[in-house]
């Protein structure tokens, strides 16, 4: 059992593991085998003599008179006797139990449970290092990528995969580069530790905002929502409290060196960036960008579960500009924003015919408020 130990802790040590749980996994395999050679019924404990560096076995017992019929928890008094001279009938006695009694079959067994144990214990710890990082950036490198163009990534001596529907449109990684994503999700399966690996999501965009953008990293800046369609474009809606920072130009950066490093990253993505506004119509409106909005109505859905419905007046020159190319700057908008957009074309005329509406009821209304004032006390 010493060299045992010392393999097992030598293990431990290149690992990173503590002794302490080291030897706690080693007592609890050592038990483990007691039971299935000895009895399941049983009572075993072990130590660990760190003057000798010996593992030793216990077995608890009652001490019965002699002659009278016993069980494998109980020893006769002359045989304890032996042990401890001091004992009587119905005290309890820590048995020792030679280990090197034990068969060969069960020396094995015991090898291959502390493999597993250790191998198990090294998985725990490193699920607990990744548990913090999900959601966040992690990096490394291609290990492989199979015929259905999965990449295999090595990150903390595990393998992250990245799949396909996971990987921007374009993209194409060998074996040997060095990639970021971010840690999606983490499970472990019947084969081991699972880990899921995205440069799609959302989450990767704002990860990497927050590595580029200082303002954003110390909270100046906020990222209030983000929406991507993966390798086209992508829309951020950011505010700020701080009224010496504008939260576009500083995300953007001087000649748009931060958000251009950024669109990098993804691909080539164009990243368009969003005031917020707690009013639904204003941000409906600046989520449309570069379109020019005329008005935007809300209408709250009654059913529960379904969108409610912004609709949009604009001019049919800014028609175009709104829905984008192949829709996207629309459903962009709407991913971001929550709302179901509807666009309602305008003409000019009916611009101008609702514009001279509104400049005579302006009117009106001033000239009721002076007549009324004429009365006023």
């Amino acid at each position: 059992m010493e060299k045992i130990l010392d393999i097992v802790e030598l293990i431990a040590y290149e690992k990173g593991l503590e002794s302490q749980v080291v030897v706690e996994l080693i007592k609890e395999c050592v038990i483990k085998i007691a039971q299935e050679e000895l009895s399941e019924e049983a009572v075993f404990s072990a130590s660990v003599d760190e003057k000798e560096r010996v593992l030793r076995l216990f077995q608890k017992v009652v001490i019965c008179p002699d002659g009278e019929e016993q069980n494998l928890n109980q020893i006769p008094l002359s045989k304890a006797k032996e042990i401890n001279s001091e004992v009587s009938v119905g005290d309890e006695l820590n048995y020792e139990i030679s280990l090197e009694n034990m068969s060969r079959s069960a020396i094995n067994t015991l090898f291959k449970m502390l493999e597993g144990r250790l191998q198990k214990l090294l998985e725990d710890k490193l699920y607990e290092k990744l548990k913090t990082k999900i959601g966040k950036i992690v990096s490394g490198q291609v290990v492989r990528v199979d015929d259905e163009e999965n990449t295999y990534v090595e990150i903390d001596e595990v393998r992250g995969v990245l799949s396909m529907k996971n990987r921007i449109k374009g993209e194409k990684f060998k074996v040997g580069d060095t990639i970021s994503c971010v840690l999606k999700s983490l499970r472990f399966a019947k084969g081991g530790m699972q880990i899921e690996l995205s440069r799609t999501t959302p989450k990767f965009l704002i990860e990497l905002l927050t590595l580029e953008v200082p303002e954003i990293k110390d909270g100046e800046v906020v990222i209030e929502g983000c929406a991507r369609i993966p390798g086209d474009r992508a829309k951020i809606a950011l505010s700020t409290q701080n009224p010496r920072i504008d939260p576009i130009g500083s995300t953007v950066g001087t000649k748009g060196v931060r958000i251009n490093a950024v669109s990098q990253e993804l691909h080539g993505e164009s990243i368009d960036c969003v005031e917020f506004s707690e009013s639904a119509e204003m941000f409906v409106a600046k989520s449309l960008s570069p379109a020019s909005i005329i008005s935007v109505k809300i209408e709250k859905s009654e059913n529960e579960g379904e969108k409610s419905k912004a609709i949009v007046t604009l001019t049919a020159d800014q028609k175009s500009k709104a829905i984008g190319r192949g829709g996207v700057n629309i459903r962009l908008a709407s991913m971001l924003t929550g709302y179901e957009i509807e666009i309602k074309e305008i003409g000019v005329s009916e611009l101008f015919e609702a514009q001279e509406k509104g400049s005579e009821n302006e009117g009106k209304k001033v000239g009721l408020d002076a007549l009324e004032s004429l009365f006023k006390d």
